[in-house]
Formats: structure tokens, sequence, C-alpha cells
């Protein structure tokens, strides 16, 4: 089986002008060019298809069938080459294109909607594909280039090394207890109280500089953390404070996942001994070259207040 011919655009734009005119003389002077060219162009055109696509006679130039059924596709090949050059223009300048983007189950809470919302009506060619990844999740698909760019959660001044980044939260970290614990309905709670309590905490290679910070200040406390579950998303860690199986430090945008059976709690440090305070950060490697995302990011950073300037790993 032979492969079927290429023809080019401008024979089909010459057929297009052709079926709109139904006269060789109106559609050549159209197409400015002879008569003759274009008849021989049509003949050679309908002997590469192998079928006649205009019934001519002495007086009048129908299309045939073939030539009506064709017309509708030609007329939207050649719409869709006329935008061609203004889509080249809108993909190099960042307003055409895909954007894969990861992000923290926190930043889904408030920020992420909003921002993606806002984006989109910015620039409604891009494709926005978004995955939910933990951090250490997202370090491997940037590794395997799987992402443009993610959102991720770390200790305040921690962000992961190799990533170019750009702060759009910062916030501490509340204490998340079982709505019926006795320290929930305390009127203020303090560090030396809570330190003693069960913990439900994240696996450390998911977060290691928030894991460790936790780790730190009860250490920093002269206590050991008594570590009774780990998960890792923070949905699952508030659904088992809730369940009684011990408190959680949780970021404070986590408040806004009301979990009934849980409560939460900020306990202000003591001297010397500071509740860890997180960020998160919008990250992307140094070596893309994606104008899509070079747009996200200054999207982003025009919605932090105040501006957050790019800050080295």
């Amino acid at each position: 089986m032979k492969n079927d011919p290429w023809i080019e655009l401008r024979v089909w734009r010459q057929f297009a002008t052709l079926a709109e005119e139904l006269h060789f003389g109106r559609a050549a002077e159209r197409l400015h060019m002879t008569q003759p060219p274009l008849t021989q162009a049509i003949a050679q055109l309908e002997r590469q298809l192998g079928v006649r696509l205009f019934e001519r006679t002495k007086r009048s130039v129908q299309l045939s069938a073939a030539g009506q059924a064709l017309l509708p596709e030609v007329l939207e090949l050649l719409a869709r080459a006329r935008v061609l050059p203004a889509h080249a223009r809108a993909a190099a300048g960042g307003a055409l294109g895909r954007l894969r983007l990861a992000f923290v189950s926190t930043v889904g809470f408030a920020q992420l909607p909003k921002w993606l919302r806002g984006f989109r009506e910015q620039f409604a060619q891009v494709r926005v594909e978004l995955m939910e990844a933990t951090g250490d999740v997202q370090l491997q698909a940037f590794a395997r280039d799987e992402i443009d760019s993610g959102f991720m959660l770390h200790a305040a001044g921690f962000a992961p090394a190799g990533l170019q980044r750009c702060a759009v939260a910062h916030e501490p970290l509340v204490l998340a207890l079982p709505e019926h614990h006795p320290l929930a309905t305390q009127g203020r709670l303090s560090l030396a109280a809570v330190l003693g309590e069960p913990l439900v905490i994240f696996p450390r290679h998911i977060v290691p500089s928030l894991f460790d910070a936790i780790f730190a200040l009860y250490h920093g406390a002269g206590r050991s953390p008594q570590v009774a579950q780990e998960a890792i998303q923070m949905q699952t860690i508030v659904n088992l404070v809730s369940a009684g199986l011990g408190v959680a430090w949780v970021p404070e945008s986590v408040r806004q996942f009301q979990r009934p059976g849980v409560v939460y709690r900020a306990l202000s440090g003591r001297q010397g001994l500071a509740v860890p305070r997180c960020e998160t950060s919008l990250v992307w490697t140094d070596q893309h070259s994606n104008p899509t995302l070079q747009r996200f990011i200054e999207f982003v950073r025009q919605q932090v207040e105040p501006p957050s300037a790019i800050e080295p790993p």
C-alpha cells in the first residue's frame, strides 16, 4: 500500500478559493495568479487524490460529492494554519503551553485554588497538570523530569538544596489534639504539658528539615518524642489525632481542615525554646527553559505580600 501524496497548503488554498467562487477566472484573480496555472493545479490535485473534486462544463463549475465532503476539512485546515504564527509567538512567550505542577496538601487548602483560578483567567491557553505529592516525591519527579515546578513544605530557612525558590507562606506550627483530650479544654497550654504526649508525625524522609525542627524542640526541653504513629499526608495525621492516637504538630493552615473530633491550639515557646515555624515555597530547577513556567513564577510572586524575592538554594 503506497503512502498518500503530500499536498502543499498552497494547493488546498487554491481548492478552497475555487470552491467558494465556482469560477476559475475569479478564483485566479483572488489568488493573484493567472487562470491556466490554477486549472493545472486543480487537475494535478485531482490526479493525486484519484477523485474528481469539481464537475466542469463549458458554462459552469460545481463541486462534486467528494469536493463537498472535503471542503469543510480543508477550511478547518486553513483556519488552523492561519493561527499557527500567533500560537508560536504565544508559546515562546509562555502564554501557550503546559505546566506540570506538584503541590503538598497544605497549600491546597487555600492558596492553590485561588492562584490556579487567577492564573487560568490570565493564561487560558496554558494546560496545567497537577500532581499532589510530598516533598520527597517531588524531588524524585524533578530528577526524572516529570514536573516543572512544585509547592514544597519545609522548616523556615531550610529549602531543599539544588532548587530555586520563591517563599509563598510563613506560618507557625500549631498543636492538633483530640477534642476530648484533657489538655484541649485548658485555657493555656505549656510546652512542658504537651511534650510528654504521644506524637503522630510524618516520616523524616517526607520533610527532613521540619521533622528535625520538631525533634529539636523536644530535645531542647530535655525530652524525647514518644512517636505513637507515622503518617504521610497531613489529613491522615489529623484523622489519627481525632481517633485519639496522639497529638500532632501541623502547619497553622491545616486549621482549615475541619475534622470533627480535633481542636487546634497555638503554643508560645519559653525562653530559649521557640515553637518551630515552617515555610511553603514554590520551587524549580535553575536549568528550566519553559517560558510557561516563568509566567507562573512571575504570577505567584505577584500574589505574595510582600513580594518575595527569588532566594538561592
